[in-house]
């Protein structure tokens, strides 16, 4: 099997979004779970719904191949002709998530096993190594046999390989494993000096004088090499990615004008570098859930949904997964309020999803989601979720002419796997760096900001942004440096947090004092951290409070724009600015509050116009329309014109947002 470290060459992508001519409304559907009576049931409650799409398939492997190599494709042939008979189109899964018992025990090497060395289980699912040979066999064979039936069928709309890669297992540390890392690293560094010299091997005495000395970083008396840790972080989003290839390939091959993907988590899975997988899919998928007991999960839903938009390079995406009420994972599965689903909903479509899809569509009755809200819930068409799950499809099909419009920002926020890999190492100065954290906290003040935000890599484009914000940079090779000053020479402004360009690609500090590849940029030197104890604050200019980290910041040609007044650095910079070429770089020395960071980012937004609206609004510009989203209590007022889709009415100059309601405007 390949194990190449960049793109290979395959067919031409097909264009997304195929078949499907409306917005994609519909969720995940697993008729084996029912008697075949109840899928007629379905299907006509499907169209009262308004259902255009549903996933079908996704852990049918144990079904559809009860013994190697024997397939059965009656049962799934009926239900894809009901569907069709219906005119609702299929995302069709390969199975590969859930590898059937007999699989398991004909190679039981194939179970995925912890750092801890511990073999993992069937019984649930993702039961498997991403590097067994015998596991991607058998779903390159599986994923055949599908396409061979399925290519032509009128009701497919689109491919879905596996499901949620790396959500809940993550890196293996098997054999298999540690063999496949050892040639990923030959390739990755050519030489054993070579990788002694990026890993720094000299420490601790770690040196390698044979590739098979080298193993997968499983739990040790003290903590692993962290270059090493990085590099295998790496080698696992590979393998998975490599795992989707294989079947990605096949289905192109067997089906080329099927777009293929995948579903991403992607602000919840820290195991995958999803802008390594972004281009390989023909559409960029997500499954997103709210975190129920936050207080602003509205704005964690917003921060997700363009974090996808990024992914997908500024194109639409769809969201693939969400839930019409509570989940059953939580600690607490707190129920949605009234409206709740419909704002959620509307809320991914505004920033640039395709359509709203659910996980599922009928309630199960056993297993360990029994209680996971669904678009048919256990109480049937007569509950208050059935009804807005109806309203929802109306509001859904009403926002056809809306599919494949953008939405524009003028401010990115850098978003790095890489880094947050890196601030979950061990021995840093505080265990308080969380990189999330940091992410949201700025995304959160430009939300409320009513500023637009695009989300891109650290080797994106930037020259099309007013301002680019870095929180958490941690990591920052060389190449990135040049990117970012780049930037900033052509006329950008840049937004660094504290605890950016400390180390290379390989964890390594530069020579010389921190920040590393950012010093120059930045111009200021670091000479010495100094971490808060837990609950201690420190104030800076202005009123302003902090907490979590304080730093001994030298100004080496930027200008200190706010200093400390007290703690351990009083009197020292605490924001500065550094003007370089005909833009500047503004460092935040501190973890600062939204308050704070409003404050901070005020000068650096010069130019760029906020929505008009009042706070408690969400607004979103796409093309050509205007998404209002009232979260309060109360009715809300915004100045705007234009015809709103949903009420059919006519706007202008004023529009009233209800209490928890919706305005989709064409301006």
């Amino acid at each position: 099997m390949s194990r190449s470290l960049s793109p290979r060459a395959t067919a031409a992508a097909p264009r997304w979004p195929g078949r499907l001519r409306s917005l994609a409304f519909g969720g995940d559907y697993n008729p084996e779970q029912w008697p075949e009576d109840v899928w007629v049931e379905d299907v006509r409650l499907m169209r009262e719904a308004g259902v255009s799409m549903v996933s079908v398939g996704i852990f049918s492997w144990a079904l559809l191949e009860p013994t190697e190599g024997e397939y059965d494709f009656a049962w799934l042939d009926r239900v894809l002709e009901l569907l069709h008979d219906a005119g609702i189109l299929v995302d069709l899964a390969t199975p590969t998530a859930a590898p059937p018992a007999w699989f398991s025990r004909a190679y039981p090497e194939s179970l995925p096993v912890t750092a801890e060395g511990v073999t993992l289980g069937i019984g649930a699912r993702e039961s498997f190594c991403p590097s067994s040979v015998d596991y991607r066999r058998a779903a390159v064979r599986i994923a055949s046999a599908l396409a061979d039936r399925y290519s032509d069928h009128p009701a497919l709309a689109l491919w879905h390989v596996h499901n949620e890669y790396g959500a809940h297992v993550g890196p293996c540390y098997c054999t298999a494993s540690t063999q496949a890392f050892r040639g990923w690293l030959r390739e990755r560094y050519g030489t054993l000096d070579a990788l002694n010299d990026a890993w720094g091997t000299s420490f601790w005495g770690q040196s390698y004088g044979d590739w098979e000395e080298i193993t997968a970083p499983r739990r040790a008396p003290m903590p692993v090499n962290p270059a090493q840790q990085l590099d295998f972080r790496r080698f696992s989003s590979a393998e998975y990615l490599e795992c989707y290839r294989l079947e990605r390939d096949v289905l192109r091959e067997l089906s080329p004008d099927v777009p293929v993907t995948t579903n991403f988590m992607a602000t919840a899975c820290p195991h995958i570098d999803y802008w390594h997988w972004a281009d390989e899919v023909d559409v960029v998928t997500n499954d997103h859930y709210l975190i129920a007991e936050d207080p602003e999960n509205h704005v964690h839903l917003a921060m997700t949904a363009d974090l996808c938009r990024g992914l997908a390079r500024g194109r639409s995406w769809l969201l693939l997964e969400h839930s019409t009420g509570a989940v059953n994972w939580q600690p607490r599965n707190l129920a949605k309020a009234p409206g709740e689903m419909r704002r959620n909903s509307l809320a991914h479509v505004a920033r640039g999803s395709d359509g709203a899809m659910f996980f599922q569509w009928r309630a199960s009755r056993s297993g360990a989601e029994k209680f996971h809200s669904a678009m048919l819930p256990h109480a049937g068409t007569d509950s208050r979720i059935w009804r807005e799950v109806v309203e929802l499809g109306a509001d859904v099909g009403a926002l056809a002419e809306l599919q494949g419009t953008r939405v524009r920002a003028d401010v990115a926020i850098v978003w790095d796997w890489e880094a947050w890999w890196g601030l979950e190492l061990e021995f840093l100065p505080t265990v308080d760096l969380d990189y999330q954290e940091r992410i949201r906290a700025y995304y959160e003040t430009l939300w409320h900001g009513k500023v637009a935000v695009d989300f891109v890599s650290r080797d994106a484009d930037l020259s099309g942004y007013r301002l680019v914000v870095a929180p958490s940079l941690y990591i920052v090779p060389g190449p990135v440096t040049r990117n970012l000053t780049e930037y900033v020479e052509g006329g950008g402004r840049l937004v660094v947090s504290f605890f950016s360009g400390l180390v290379d690609e390989s964890d390594t500090i530069p020579p010389g004092p921190h920040p590393g590849g950012l010093r120059d940029l930045l111009g200021i030197t670091i000479e010495e951290f100094h971490p808060l104890a837990a609950g201690d604050r420190v104030g800076v200019d202005g009123g302003l409070r902090a907490d979590v980290w304080s730093e001994r910041v030298v100004l080496r040609g930027a200008t200190a724009l706010r200093r400390f007044v007290d703690g351990p650095d009083a009197g020292e910079p605490a924001v500065t600015r550094h003007d370089v070429g005909a833009g500047s770089a503004w460092y935040v020395a501190t973890r600062l509050d939204r308050h704070g960071l409003a404050d901070v980012l005020e000068p650096a937004l010069a130019g760029v116009e906020p929505l008009d609206v009042p706070a408690e609004v969400e607004g979103v510009r796409r093309e050509g329309y205007l998404f209002l989203i009232n979260h309060g209590d109360a009715e809300a007022v915004v100045a705007a014109s234009g015809h709103d889709l949903l009420e059919g009415s006519e706007h202008d100059g004023e529009v009233a947002i209800p209490a928890g309601g919706v305005r989709v405007l064409r301006t």
